[in-house]
């Protein structure tokens, strides 16, 4: 199946987008590692803090900030399941069935040639396989 160019530039493009919201989810777990981590270091605190005398202080960290929501009704992992649905499974379906329909399932074609334009005939590190 021949791909014109334009059509791998287009799905090159669509791709890249991907990679970024693929970066963007990536961020979404970390926030969401974060603040989880920050969650469970709070349980330390509010310990350290009756140990020290400082009662009231505990149980003010315990009351209104531990367990909170980040967002008004959400927990991170929230956030993320409502990205997940909501854009990243959409997106990444619809890129694939662009991929299927408008290039056969060969991903990456724009890349591809980008190899084959810039390998070194010969030598074994420059492999010319394209998909």
């Amino acid at each position: 199946m021949g791909v014109s160019d334009a059509t791998v530039e287009a799905l090159g493009s669509l791709s890249k987008a991907l990679e970024t919201v693929e970066r963007a989810r990536g961020a979404l777990y970390t926030f969401h590692q974060l603040t989880g981590t920050a969650d469970f270091e709070l349980d330390r605190a509010v310990r350290l803090l009756r140990d020290a005398g400082h009662g009231e202080w505990a149980r003010r960290v315990e009351g209104e900030i531990l367990g909170r929501n980040v967002i008004p009704d959400h927990w991170t992992f929230q956030i993320v399941e409502a990205y997940d649905g909501t854009y990243y499974e959409p997106f990444k379906a619809l890129e694939r069935l662009a991929v299927s329909r408008l290039a056969g399932g060969r991903d990456h074609l724009y890349e591809a040639r980008l190899k084959e334009a810039r390998r070194t005939e010969g030598h074994p590190d420059h492999t010319a396989s394209l998909r």
